[in-house]
């Protein structure tokens, strides 16, 4: 796969696309919290693959450490664009009063958007590196070596990320879990919920030993 991927091969692309679409997805939507951006991520990381081939090495294993990379920078990227966005809508006048706020209507109609929002703004409180080796690490299943070559450090340097990412993660989980709204206890929902997926799961330090 590696040599024909190499060599431009559509095909391999096809097969390659095919083979990762949903892994790439899947790790955009945890970096960035947006089903829209992660379809866009995903499109974007097969366009820059395609772009890149020439650059893989025809000796080695899977591609989806390759590939998760490519959607690890290319999300970096649209945060840095988008503050650059942000800090330019600033400066204009205020939207009048009355503007309808469809944006907040539609996120209103998922039904996982608290328990989300609430994992979301943790992660969002991670340093960028620990945040990254976090999604690779645990949720997107790469070991330590994988992990490594898809952001270019060390192994090293993924362990120590990971246990900073994984104790910080903890601490703000926790802090959520003791604000959940009182509406979430009244609907008969638990609010530790918001804790009980993958993110959290790997906060065990039997993680650290793999």
């Amino acid at each position: 796969m590696r040599t024909r991927v190499r060599a431009g091969d559509r095909d391999a692309f096809g097969q390659l696309f095919d083979a990762y679409a949903r892994s790439v997805y899947n790790h955009a939507f945890r970096l960035t919290g947006e089903w829209s951006a992660a379809e866009d991520v995903m499109s974007l990381t097969f366009l820059e693959a395609w772009r890149q081939h020439g650059r893989v090495s025809a000796e080695g294993g899977s591609l989806r450490p390759w590939l998760l990379g490519i959607a690890t920078k290319l999300v970096s990227n649209q945060r840095r664009a988008a503050r650059r966005h942000r800090q330019v809508m600033a400066q204009l006048p205020p939207v009048p009063e009355g503007v309808p706020d469809f944006a907040e209507e539609a996120a209103g109609r998922i039904d996982d958007a608290a328990r989300i929002a609430a994992l979301q703004g943790a992660l969002a409180r991670l340093r960028r590196p620990d945040r990254e080796v976090l999604a690779l690490r645990v949720w997107a299943g790469l070991d330590y070596q994988e992990a490594a070559e898809a952001l270019g450090v060390p192994v090293g340097t993924v362990r120590s990320r990971l246990s900073r990412a994984r104790a910080k993660l903890h601490r703000l989980t926790e802090t959520a879990v003791s604000r959940a709204p009182r509406k979430e206890r009244e609907l008969g929902r638990d609010p530790h919920q918001i804790s009980s997926g993958p993110a959290t799961a790997a906060l065990s330090p039997k993680e650290a030993h793999q």
